[in-house]
């Protein structure tokens, strides 16, 4: 399975980014969870999923420092 595109996550709007970074945080606890409970089948879920959290706090970030665009 790829590894998901930081392209997907520029085209998202600013409501769905966050919600997205929620859900990816709640899917790393699920994920820790099953973990400690020896539940866990496919390891590579994590990496998948920290790369996918930070390509967004990523993408977050960049809008937070890129000056509004002012209409003369």
């Amino acid at each position: 399975m790829a590894l998901p595109q930081i392209s997907e996550a520029r085209n998202l709007s600013d409501e769905e980014l966050t919600s997205q970074i929620q859900a990816v945080k709640r899917e790393l606890f699920q994920l820790r969870m099953e973990k400690a409970t020896r539940r866990l089948e496919k390891s590579h879920q994590f990496r998948h999923a920290r790369h996918r959290l930070a390509q967004l706090l990523t993408v977050l970030r960049e809008r937070q420092l890129t000056p509004p665009l002012t209409q003369e």
